[in-house]
């Protein structure tokens, strides 16, 4: 593999890796997962809940055992979506082909265990693409006004990071762009820096700090506060074991989702420049604490509970980019792509190669941009 193919798997497949580890203690605290496994996690464990279809009747879902969920099946999408662009994508792109991927593609979905419409898994912060820009006809730029604010689009932006590889100011803009289809405010504004944080991972040499000052450095208002808070606080600490009630001490200030998770208060996931997601600050947060380490960055995630898999895939996205698919235990590749019924690595394959033929195309475009300035400015 070349370094692109080996980063862009290492983030694509560390995305899923995250994921389907995270489902299984996803909306638990570290305690109730400490006292359901025996102990904290360490790879797949199963589902939280041994009676999963009628534990949660909104969410009848079969998380655990390796399944990937509803973060991985919108990653792939976009990968798709990227392959028959062929380019840049803005926010057109999610109406012309993001929305016919959800509803009419069949895919193999874990959760469910069947092969259904990846829009019959998503969520309802999700379904809002299917809702403003297909049935809705909202102009795309504007239809993310409105919906739930989390980190929905944030959890899949990671292809926009490898496809603007090593240009996390470009990845930023276009993840802006992209993401005002689905999302606003704070849950937008995540996409673009999470598409920054694998841009910049992406580059040679990037490291840890790079990735984090490339993030706080793009973000704004309650993301860039929170991101520095949280990654400050991180750095005095030594494991993420002993590190989860400090996180959710610094990132309390900026997360309109209460404490206790499911208990939802009027203010929740509301637009607003004082707040952040919660996602993104603790992934680069547990990044920051294993130095890097994939395996250590995802368990970080796993058994901080809340939104653990989202937390997971993003931090293993990162962490992937940053270490290549070496970095992200085999182990783990082939239990969650056999239990998932998924090749992982594939889609990582085919982004490296849309990353490579978008880029030519940018520098065709740039050489036509510079003649014709240069052009302007000899007269």
């Amino acid at each position: 593999m070349t370094p692109l193919e080996s980063k862009a798997t290492g983030c694509v497949v560390g995305a899923a890796v995250g994921d389907a580890l995270g489902g299984a203690t996803e909306g638990w605290t570290p305690e109730q997962i400490v006292k359901r496994y025996g102990g904290a996690v360490e790879g797949v464990v199963p589902p939280y809940n041994a009676d999963w279809r009628n534990a949660r009747p909104i969410a009848p879902y079969h998380k655990g055992d390796g399944h990937i969920t509803d973060d991985t099946l919108m990653t792939h999408a976009l990968i798709r979506v990227y392959e028959k662009a062929g380019d840049h994508l803005d926010a057109y792109a999610a109406a012309d082909h993001l929305v016919p991927e959800l509803m009419t593609e069949k895919v193999w979905i874990p959760e469910f265990e069947a092969e259904a419409l990846p829009l019959q898994r998503i969520f309802l912060a999700e379904k809002w693409l299917v809702a403003r820009l297909h049935y809705g006809h909202v102009d795309p730029r504007e239809a993310g006004t409105g919906n739930i604010v989390n980190c929905g689009a944030a959890m899949y932006m990671a292809p926009v990071g490898v496809v603007n590889a090593g240009n996390p100011r470009k990845a930023y803009d276009e993840a802006i762009d992209l993401a005002g289809a689905h999302q606003s405010s704070y849950g937008r504004e995540a996409a673009g820096v999470m598409a920054a944080a694998v841009a910049e991972a992406m580059r040679p040499g990037a490291t840890v700090d790079s990735v984090v000052a490339t993030a706080a450095g793009l973000a704004k208002d309650g993301t860039k506060a929170a991101i520095e808070a949280v990654c400050a606080r991180a750095r005095d600490l030594g494991h993420w074991s002993e590190s989860f009630e400090a996180l959710r001490e610094a990132i309390r200030p900026f997360d309109t989702v209460a404490d206790t998770y499911r208990d939802q208060g009027l203010g929740a996931r509301r637009p607003s420049r004082l707040h952040s997601i919660e996602e993104l600050p603790l992934a680069l947060a547990f990044l920051v604490i294993a130095k890097g380490d994939f395996r250590e960055t995802v368990l970080g995630g796993v058994n901080y509970g809340r939104d653990a898999d989202s937390i997971a895939s993003m931090g293993g996205a990162v962490a992937g980019a940053l270490g290549g698919l070496a970095c992200v235990p085999q182990e783990w590749v082939e239990q969650v792509g056999t239990a998932s019924r998924t090749d992982l690595v594939a889609p990582g394959l085919a982004l490296a190669g849309v990353a490579r033929r978008v880029h030519a195309q940018d520098l065709l475009r740039r050489r036509a941009h510079e003649d014709a300035f240069a052009r302007l400015a000899d007269g």
